[in-house]
């Protein structure tokens, strides 16, 4: 991997030549970087038309177990600022940058640096390992947003109050997208339902609707279990009376389905959000689809 990537950045070096650390286009708009789907909403709806949002990797590259790109370290050299989960969803980025010779003069915005993080939940191997899918939730994609503008700002600041503005009209958006289903939730009985999950994709979401996360199939995203982590897994599952199955949008194989056969749990699919176009609405789309989902589980699962 080392030698790979030393190559790319001697491409890239080659191509870069002796371009400046700070590459604005020539109307002056800031070139702001991000890593994963949610993040490139979030940039979107904060900068407006004052700055240019950048994805470091193509939109149908899987981000779990991302294997970086001579063309990702081409795109770096264009970067102004990088925005990244920076708690185990994206290490890449930082091969990226580094193999990009960025490493010393890129400004990175941390967007979980607000977050009050958590652990993998109903996890079988017993680890305590921070969850970074904050971006699956309402309450911690808000704290991100305000942190992106925060330090858009301090890097940008003539547009400064431009991007505040802008995050506390997105971040309005998201409540009432939330404040819609914590109705539709209030109206549920949520008492005896419990859920298993393909991997640990929606902690945060989970949390804040009040539901339990009583299993976790995947040792590690994208990682099938053993057979003794899978008889594990069912036997788990039973004991704890779990009524659904959350397998992953798209990306799911039939292991959802053999847990299904052996347990009888329904099983229901969420976004994990981290695939197809980077658009400006995806976040509150796919949040939507994923709250419309849990509360059909919910429902359907008390008849």
């Amino acid at each position: 991997m080392f030698k790979r990537l030393l190559t790319f950045a001697l491409i890239v070096a080659a191509i870069a030549g002796s371009q400046p650390a700070f590459a604005r286009d020539e109307n002056g708009r800031l070139q702001v970087g991000i890593t994963l789907h949610p993040y490139y909403s979030f940039a979107v709806n904060i900068v407006g038309d004052r700055a240019d949002v950048v994805p470091l990797i193509d939109a149908e590259a899987n981000p779990h177990g991302y294997q970086p790109q001579p063309d990702d370290m081409v795109r770096t050299q264009s970067l102004d600022v990088l925005i990244v989960n920076g708690i185990g969803h994206d290490e890449w980025a930082e091969e990226i940058v580094a193999a990009a010779g960025r490493a010393d003069d890129l400004p990175i915005i941390q967007a979980n640096a607000s977050v009050a993080l958590i652990p993998i939940g109903g996890s079988t191997t017993g680890e305590r390992v921070v969850n970074p899918h904050t971006f699956v939730s309402t309450n911690a994609a808000i704290q991100q947003v305000y942190e992106i503008a925060r330090r858009l700002g301090e890097i940008d600041p003539p547009n400064a109050d431009f991007y505040v503005t802008n995050a506390r009209a997105y971040a309005t958006r998201i409540r009432q997208l939330r404040a819609e289903f914590m109705q539709t939730f209030a109206d549920l009985d949520l008492s005896g339902f419990k859920a298993a999950t393909a991997h640990a994709g929606y902690d945060y979401l989970f949390q804040e609707l009040g539901l339990q996360v009583a299993a976790v199939i995947e040792p590690r995203h994208g990682v099938d279990p053993t057979a003794r982590q899978l008889a594990d897994t069912v036997e788990q599952i039973r004991a704890a009376n779990v009524t659904v199955l959350f397998a992953e949008l798209y990306f799911t194989g039939n292991l959802a389905e053999t847990i299904s056969e052996e347990t009888g749990v329904a099983v229901y699919s969420l976004s994990h959000i981290t695939g197809g176009p980077y658009t400006a609405d995806k976040f509150e789309v796919e949040m939507r689809q994923n709250l419309e989902t849990v509360a059909q589980a919910i429902r359907e699962t008390q008849d």
